[in-house]
């Protein structure tokens, strides 16, 4: 490991470790992995999938042990959960204001720049509500299910 790569990790670690302990929690190898996983690949996996994923380079770790990682992010505000319809739950570490395109035909989720932001939505709300944030899904097929449906 390089010397940038382990200042840059010092770095993430601290302020995983900020955003843990202004949890009440603590920075464990599990949840660094955790972490870890969730930002290599940014493709919303399940918790099914971030289970195998770590399970390659962490053999010990169990599936209580992701589920409870996963849930001490979402709760340190480090990762959202990301609910399509009926479908698992996934996970997304993208905290920016974002919305998600969900493919109908492979079930792959992409992150949509979000524009609106709610001082800006001219939503018709009933009176004494506060919108405090915009989460939106959009429904279609992605660039590589297109493809396929216009050769067939």
């Amino acid at each position: 490991m390089t010397t940038a790569t382990k200042n840059a990790r010092t770095e993430k670690d601290e302020g995983l470790n900020e955003r843990l302990a202004h949890s009440g929690l603590r920075l464990t190898p599990q949840r660094r992995h955790v972490h870890e996983i969730l930002q290599q690949k940014m493709d919303h996996p399940t918790a099914d999938q971030v289970f195998l994923r770590a399970k390659d380079s962490m053999p010990e770790i169990s599936m209580a042990t992701v589920y409870n990682c996963l849930d001490a992010l979402v709760k340190c505000d480090m990762v959202k959960q990301v609910n399509m319809d009926r479908g698992a739950t996934r996970y997304c570490c993208n905290m920016r204001p974002h919305s998600h395109f969900y493919c109908d035909d492979c079930g792959s989720v992409y992150d949509i720049l979000q524009t609106i932001e709610p001082a800006d939505a001219n939503f018709k709300i009933p009176r004494g509500f506060k919108m405090q944030s915009i989460e939106t899904n959009i429904h279609g097929k992605c660039s590589e299910c297109s493809a396929k449906a216009k050769k067939n």
